[in-house]
């Protein structure tokens, strides 16, 4: 499982994708911060062509439901792993994931 640092691609089902702010800058892989938990969470997502007269569009991501790190950590905190996985707003509620696509980086990850 890679670490997904901050030249990710992360989207929602729909194909929009998932903007972030990484909340530690001092350990980079190829000049990019990797990301810990919960960057992922409550991030904004762009592009969600999920559009209709009864559909909402993925605008926010939603509590990570797997793809945190039980054994590396950061400042105390669990580094994410491109097997990220967690829940949109999105419509239909309950059933949009947002998904890692790219992790950003190929070099290191984490074998359990």
């Amino acid at each position: 499982m890679k670490f997904v640092d901050n030249s990710f691609d992360i989207r929602c089902d729909h194909d929009g994708k998932v903007q972030n702010n990484p909340s530690q800058h001092w350990v980079e892989i190829a000049g990019h911060p990797v990301l810990v938990d919960d960057d992922p969470q409550n991030r904004a997502i762009v592009r969600c062509p999920n559009i209709g007269a009864t559909m909402k569009p993925c605008v926010k991501t939603l509590r990570v439901a797997v793809g945190y790190s039980e054994w590396i950590r950061i400042d105390g905190q669990a580094v994410v792993l491109d097997t990220l996985d967690g829940l949109t707003d999105g419509t239909v509620p309950g059933t949009v994931h947002y998904r890692v696509r790219i992790p950003g980086q190929s070099f290191v990850e984490e074998n359990s």
